[in-house]
């Protein structure tokens, strides 16, 4: 909205002409989102705490958790404010992407929303099945498959990281793998979010992360220097990844530990999804697992253990799932497993990093 507002006034004041430049938009895009979460926080927590909207601990989790019961949750609904807002705000409004990866963060948030709401509200301990969850989820990134696909300059190879020469074309195939890239993200998300601030500071990662990746793919020359897939209008995700981050470090201000607030579902399945719509549309899918190795690792660990359990009648590979639960029950305190567990995030974004470099 300011980028239409403002900028069509820089032939008279040149000031104005910094609005055409996507890095002045991700800079201050990403402080907007911070600022509303960092500001609106406070009177959001309040409003959760008076509706008695508090987290639910099942009771197969670790003991220490039962002291969090009713801590506030559902906070995912300041973070996806924050973020929306700020995409009008910033972001070209006519740029194919942007409506994209708004449509992509309202849909999950809604399925987040009610997920919530019947665990929250609704006091029924399992919220919405996991069938019913993994079929809704399904809806909005087929979708997603579906408009990328029919979008004229977006095509259907999938990059191979290192790899320049390897690019299969998967033609409308491509439909299927884009929408379990979001669903899979959105889901390895939602099982990391099992700590104080141990998705919030892994989303902040991915979104600095793809907010290169996605600066780069939108950058003709940078592209081809690179050797990496041009994606014409993808430099406006990177705005978006910014707000991802911005959003994401005022959210953990009140997220780290002691929590104030939890994300809830409606935070975790948006955002993870979010991520994923970016890293189809940089062309950086595969590269995801990399990127997001933590939520990777955390989402494996739960199908191990599952897959373990039935197949030697009740034998686990680790004291309990998702892998973080594992460590505090081997003794480690809640702030030093997700401090650990953001290093891993960080040398792994690193690592993402640069193989832009290695071809």
């Amino acid at each position: 909205m300011l980028y239409h507002l403002l900028y069509p006034f820089h032939t008279t004041v040149t000031f104005f002409n910094v609005f055409r430049y996507i890095t002045f938009r991700t800079i201050y895009a990403s402080l907007t989102a911070f600022l509303i979460c960092f500001f609106i926080g406070p009177w959001a927590i309040k409003k959760l705490r008076e509706m008695q909207i508090g987290q639910y601990i099942r009771e197969e989790g670790p003991a220490n958790h039962h002291r969090k019961a009713g801590t506030p949750t559902m906070g995912g609904l300041l973070m996806i404010f924050s973020i929306v807002v700020s995409a009008l705000l910033w972001m070209n409004l006519t740029n194919f992407y942007t409506w994209i990866l708004i449509f992509v963060t309202l849909a999950y948030g809604i399925i987040g929303f009610v997920d919530d709401y019947l665990m929250q509200i609704k006091k029924r301990s399992k919220g919405l099945s996991a069938r019913g969850k993994l079929m809704l989820q399904i809806v909005p990134a087929s979708l997603v498959g579906i408009l990328l696909y029919v979008y004229a300059d977006f095509n259907t190879h999938v990059t191979i990281p290192v790899f320049k020469n390897i690019s299969p074309d998967l033609g409308w195939g491509y439909i299927f793998f884009a929408a379990f890239v979001i669903v899979a993200a959105s889901n390895a998300v939602n099982l990391t979010d099992g700590l104080d601030g141990l998705a919030s500071g892994p989303v902040v990662v991915a979104g600095v992360t793809y907010m290169i990746f996605a600066y780069a793919a939108g950058h003709v020359k940078i592209a081809n220097y690179l050797q990496i897939s041009y994606v014409s209008g993808a430099g406006e995700a990177a705005i978006f990844c910014g707000i991802l981050a911005g959003a994401g470090l005022g959210f953990l201000w009140f997220n780290t530990y002691p929590a104030q607030v939890f994300m809830g579902d409606v935070g975790s399945l948006s955002l993870g999804a979010a991520i994923g719509t970016v890293a189809v549309i940089t062309k950086q899918e595969i590269m995801l697992i990399l990127v997001g190795g933590l939520f990777v690792i955390e989402a494996l660990s739960v199908i191990f253990q599952v897959g373990f359990f039935k197949m030697t009648n009740g034998r686990r590979i680790f004291k309990m799932a998702p892998l973080h639960h594992h460590f505090e029950l081997k003794g480690w305190p809640e702030p030093k497993v997700i401090v650990r567990f953001w290093i891993i995030a960080i040398a792994l974004a690193l690592i993402s990093i640069s193989t832009l470099k290695i071809r």
